[in-house]
């Protein structure tokens, strides 16, 4: 049998845990937000020939082996602008 002591505390924890986590992800949203001019700028580059060039460039061996090119995969990238288009959607951007 909960007491009313017990009940008490159980929803005080609650209710601090879940403005943690409220604060937390009003924080994440904000800096997400905040990347969004980048991030329209990353899937110009991958829409609109500049992602292409380089891909091709990089398949020629004519970039440096030591470059990091994370951005030059496709399914990474094509993956990620998909799921960020999923994200606006669900905080209605």
């Amino acid at each position: 049998m909960t007491t009313q002591i017990d009940r008490i505390k159980r929803m005080e924890k609650i209710l601090n845990e879940s403005k943690e986590a409220l604060r937390n992800l009003n924080e994440a949203i904000n800096y997400y937000m905040n990347l969004q001019p980048a991030i329209k700028e990353l899937q110009y580059y991958y829409e609109n020939g500049g992602w292409l060039k380089d891909f091709k460039d990089d398949e020629a061996g004519l970039l440096p082996k030591e470059l990091k090119r994370g951005v030059l995969s496709e399914d990474e990238l094509y993956t990620f602008l998909e799921e960020n288009d999923e994200i606006k959607a669900k905080i209605r951007m």
